[in-house]
């Protein structure tokens, strides 16, 4: 279970976010009224997906003992004309690895947690506290 509090004051947009024993925050830009004090939302959600990503595939590597010094994962989001979310995302290697092992890491990429959540769809059931 994951548990995550958002905290917006009154000061623009800036919200403070509190999991587990980490902090962070979350903003928008100063052309959309806030003070750009952190990542907006949406980047905060293809952030959870490169990081995810990484961390699957450096995990799986470690595994495999293949020699990756770095796994790097770019991740780009626009929206398309009817207001869809659409997502790339590259990877790319620091390492010595055959094209059918880059290619098993291609495949792992599409079936990590973050990744099946956003291809699924997340159930959301909203009550007041």
């Amino acid at each position: 279970m994951a548990i995550v509090t958002a905290t917006t004051g009154r000061t623009n947009y800036s919200t403070a976010i509190q999991t587990r024993t980490h902090s962070l925050v979350a903003d928008e830009p100063r052309e959309s009224g806030g003070l750009d004090a952190g990542p907006t939302p949406s980047e905060l959600l293809i952030a959870a997906l490169a990081s995810c990503t990484s961390i699957t595939l450096r995990m799986y590597a470690d595994r495999k003992s293949w020699a990756i010094d770095a796994v790097h994962v770019s991740v780009t989001s626009t929206r398309a004309p009817d207001k869809s979310l659409c997502v790339e995302r590259v990877l790319t290697f620091d390492g010595v690895l055959t094209d059918e092992q880059k290619s098993r890491l291609a495949d792992i990429a599409e079936r990590t947690p973050v990744t099946l959540a956003l291809k699924t769809g997340v159930a959301i059931h909203t009550r007041l506290g």
